[in-house]
């Protein structure tokens, strides 16, 4: 298995005078079927184009772009596995001091925004050569949308980066159908392909029309009404096209494609992967983020769990697509002849592990409801939480020589865990599949933020927690709960944050790693902090902006960490919870001890008093950073093309 060519020397190696297509990505090269640059190359490989690579290219003239010259087609680009602008900053807006998805860790080689920057440097160089785009980056930035690193709503990246064709979602069907109409001569302005969008000088008469980018920049309450269309019609089967008006022409968004049959993701993730970063890395140390899939194997795609923070629901849809057992087997084998596998599998999962199939049988004739969650506030009646053919794809794979270990890393609903009769799949999770400790993200407690965030009651994940301690007596185990808390969600105000902190300390959790909400593009919960509306009814949403009650909800989620102890005392004192000073047993901090030790003089503090001086591990600032990456990896799903 070779490497597409990097260079026009391993173009002349293959006996190509011109490629196909010229494939710019903000990410390095490596070739897993993990990273979307990867499949679309070898989807388009498998059917006889040629398609030359070009990651992480000097972007600071268009000299680069001109090295394997002008494709006979056109040039592919993406701006990643992430959206660069969250690769490249922190919720706090602060500049990530390294990129997992660059040559030994390093940051710089990549510009923000990747996509406008280089479809300009592209323009630059070849006039009116065929540009199309995809990738998160352009997924999610589709419509004209908030930015929360300008702090304003931003054309769609189609207009900016003056692009061609935007494809969006998952894109192996969609970049096929849009190069067999490329080649047909089909103009731009009149591709109909679902999973993609246009610009055209004309609305499409039989689409629906939204509020234009100008009318989203100007009003809040446009923009909350524009977002509201998008997200309803973000189904493949009962979705309509958009028009949205930028300037004089009419962004034409055709509808989602249909997810992918079980034959199609078969073949895609049949298709021969080197699975490694290419070798011109290696002096470098490689690239960091292969190590934490390199013995991963993705089952399914798609997730209805809906959560408004979450990218998933824009990009990849709710309706759930998998793999059939004999290809995630075969990629299993593959696995064991690696070089280097040790005989673990580190993760067999995707967006959300255990979704092995639609919701319920109706998805894929009606599509998903409209104006309904099938996990929020509880399970659908309809939704099927049967988990015996993911617990059989399990002990399939754990029965093939070689591997000792399957886990699950990715992350479980465990409401939908909850919802099935059957706890054989808990047992088996507990017994084979963890290493030591299970992440779960239960986002917070109070009910009014876990609304807002499409999450179940506090009372779902508790049950929960009763039955994983149970599960563990019954296997001999003793494996932890890793929650996942997130701070300053639309919504939450200082005293949620407190009743928050308050489970935290009675549940005997320290957390030592938090995260603040992250507003990034295309999610419900980024329409909710832009606007304070909630899209889904115009309700005023509370939304904490304030940099100071940002870095207190975050404190009071650490409240046993010395170094919050002014932050929480002011969060308690602005809250008027100054009775969670002191020494009782639900008390956050203790009173100023200088202040205090006149009062007590040589007193001994009493045993309630020393249970705030617990040994604790204190988060570093760069150990926080690469959670946060993490986590978003998670929810925008860096299996995403």
């Amino acid at each position: 298995m070779d490497f597409l060519p990097v260079s026009p020397a391993d173009m002349a190696a293959r006996g190509w005078e011109q490629p196909d297509f010229i494939y710019v990505t903000g990410d390095a090269y490596v070739d897993h079927p993990s990273f979307g640059l990867a499949i679309i190359s070898r989807v388009l490989e498998s059917r006889g184009y040629k398609v030359a690579m070009m990651p992480q290219p000097d972007y600071r003239s268009c000299e680069r772009f001109k090295l394997f010259g002008r494709p006979r087609l056109g040039f592919l680009v993406t701006g990643g596995v992430i959206d660069t602008m969250v690769n490249h900053y922190t919720a706090a807006k602060k500049r990530r001091s390294e990129d997992l998805y660059a040559p030994g860790g390093l940051a710089g080689y990549t510009p923000d925004r990747a996509v406008i920057v280089y479809a300009n440097r592209i323009r630059e160089a070849y006039g009116n050569v065929p540009i199309l785009i995809g990738g998160v980056e352009a997924s999610l930035r589709r419509f004209a949308h908030y930015d929360y690193w300008d702090d304003r709503v931003r054309n769609s990246v189609l207009v900016d980066s003056g692009a061609d064709v935007l494809m969006y979602g998952m894109g192996e069907r969609v970049i096929l159908e849009t190069v067999k109409a490329l080649e047909d001569g089909v103009p731009f302005h009149d591709m109909r392909i679902p999973g993609t969008c246009v610009m055209s000088r004309e609305p499409e008469a039989s689409y629906l029309t939204i509020e234009s980018a100008e009318e989203v920049m100007a009003s809040r309450e446009s923009y909350a009404r524009a977002f509201k269309t998008q997200y309803d019609e973000q189904d493949p089967v009962r979705g309509h096209g958009i028009n949205q008006k930028h300037g004089e022409r009419y962004l034409i968004v055709n509808p989602p494609a249909m997810p992918l049959t079980q034959e199609e993701m078969d073949a895609t993730y049949a298709l021969p992967y080197t699975r490694r970063w290419h070798p011109m890395y290696d002096a470098l140390g490689g690239v960091p983020a292969l190590n934490e899939v390199q013995f991963s194997i993705t089952h399914n795609r798609g997730c209805y769990g809906s959560c408004a923070f979450c990218a998933l629901t824009f990009h990849q849809g709710r309706i759930v697509s998998s793999r059939s057992h004999n290809s995630v087997i075969s990629e299993a084998k593959k696995l064991t002849k690696l070089p280097g596998f040790k005989g673990y599998i580190h993760d067999v999962g995707g967006p959300t592990a255990n979704f092995r199939k639609p919701a319920c049988p109706h998805q894929l004739k009606r599509g998903a409801c409209r104006n309904k969650q099938c996990l929020f506030p509880q399970p659908c009646s309809q939704v099927d939480a049967d988990h015996s053919d993911f617990v059989s794809l399990l002990r399939k794979l754990r029965a093939i020589p070689g591997i000792k270990k399957v886990f699950i890393r990715s992350g479980i609903r465990f409401d939908l865990l909850m919802a099935d009769r059957s706890r054989t799949f808990l047992n088996e999770l507990v017994r084979h599949h963890i290493s030591g400790q299970l992440k779960v993200a239960p986002e917070h407690v109070s009910p009014r933020v876990l609304e807002k965030m499409g999450k179940p009651r506090v009372e779902v994940y508790n049950k929960f927690v009763e039955e994983y301690k149970r599960a563990n007596e019954k296997a001999g185990m003793d494996q932890y709960l890793v929650p996942y808390y997130m701070s300053s969600h639309p919504g939450c105000t200082l005293e949620d944050a407190i009743e928050l902190a308050l489970y935290i300390k009675r549940s005997g959790h320290r957390p030592e790693q938090v995260q603040d909400f992250y507003p990034t593009p295309g999610t419900l919960a980024t329409a909710m902090y832009h606007t304070g509306l909630d899209p889904r009814d115009m309700t005023p949403v509370y939304v904490p902006k304030d940099p100071e009650e940002k870095a207190m909800q975050r404190a009071l989620m650490q409240y046993f960490n010395p170094a919050n102890r002014d932050l929480v005392v002011k969060a308690l004192a602005k809250a008027g919870r100054t009775d969670l000073i002191g020494y009782g047993p639900d008390c956050l901090v203790r009173p100023d001890d200088r202040a205090q030790s006149r009062q007590r003089g040589n007193r001994q503090p009493s045993r309630t008093e020393g249970r705030n001086d617990r040994p604790y591990r204190q988060t570093t600032s760069k150990g926080a950073d690469r959670h946060e990456k993490r986590h978003h990896t998670a929810r925008a799903d860096h299996r995403n093309r």
